[in-house]
């Protein structure tokens, strides 16, 4: 039917374009909010809060829009396998950062699109080319230049939080095609999106006892930063992103998250006051540059059914 808003697309146009930027902006500032987050809540409570909040949301839109949830439409095992991936990969994300800097760890949390790349090729029919294998080269001699990059790291144990962050990047790839590969490719982003929340929280309440004590400083700041990430970034962009996904091909549209990363150190050094070497924006640098590497080349086709 012309004009429907989920007709799949093979090419990524001037409206997709439009609204990554629009959701980048918003996911680099994320990583910011974190950080300040971290600061009054610990990475269990920021997880389970984050996700409830945000799914109560969701689920009081969809009642006002009268959006069936509980149709027999075969996306229970996938969307629990999604939501298991999502809760896995912010609770990574949530104890990651406790541990380095917002610029580190948005430049690890963003090497997902190349993940995407590599699954895609194997997964979803969209061919890797030479030259999308050039632009991950790239980008990963970008995280290789953050490994090795001491002077912005907070203390020695940032390591071990980039690792975790750079891992959560591969399971927020790993949702990515779940969706695109299962059932969950055709059903409502509402109840895509509502799977992984409940999940997310569901599995985060196990690792309660670490991490403690789960109120640090009850002061505005952290409180605002929570609310920020759980209603614009969870409920509203999230939302959008799935149903991007939905429409236009992963890896594609993936690329443009180049600007993510991009927002998010600078967000780190001008509203936080984080330590930037030259490492560090030469890491963006390559990052950004493996990003429009795989931007320029077009997509393959992506299969119509699993």
């Amino acid at each position: 039917m012309t004009g429907d808003p989920f007709t799949k697309r093979d090419t990524i146009d001037a409206y997709a374009v439009a609204v990554m930027v629009t959701l980048t902006m918003f996911w680099g500032c994320n990583q910011v909010a974190i950080k300040v987050a971290i600061l009054g809540y610990s990475p269990v409570f920021l997880a389970i809060a984050r996700s409830s909040i945000a799914a109560f949301l969701i689920w009081l839109w969809c009642l006002w829009r009268g959006i069936p949830l509980f149709d027999r439409d075969q996306t229970l095992l996938p969307g629990i396998l999604a939501g298991l991936l999502f809760g896995l990969e912010f609770l990574l994300i949530f104890f990651g950062m406790d541990l380095t800097t917002a610029a580190r760890g948005v430049l690890m949390v963003n090497t997902m699109p190349f993940w995407i790349l590599i699954g895609a090729h194997f997964f979803l029919g969209e061919r890797m080319t030479m030259v999308k294998l050039a632009g991950l080269i790239l980008a990963f001699a970008g995280v290789a230049l953050v490994f090795s990059d001491r002077l912005s790291m907070p203390d020695p144990s940032a390591i071990v939080g980039d690792a975790m962050i750079l891992v959560a990047a591969l399971f927020w790839a790993s949702t990515t095609l779940v969706i695109k590969r299962s059932t969950l490719a055709t059903a409502r982003p509402e109840k895509t999106l509502l799977y992984q929340l409940v999940v997310s929280a569901l599995i985060a309440f196990p690792a309660l006892p670490f991490g403690a004590p789960h109120i640090r400083d009850l002061a505005f700041l952290p409180t605002a930063a929570l609310l920020f990430q759980a209603v614009i970034v969870v409920a509203i962009t999230y939302l959008i992103w799935f149903r991007m996904i939905r429409i236009y091909p992963a890896a594609g549209l993936s690329s443009f998250t180049f600007l993510t990363p991009a927002f998010g150190v600078l967000g780190g050094g001008l509203l936080l006051d984080e330590p930037l070497s030259i490492r560090i924006f030469l890491a963006l640098a390559l990052i950004a540059a493996g990003l429009l590497i795989v931007n320029r080349n077009p997509v393959a086709k992506v299969r119509s059914s699993p």
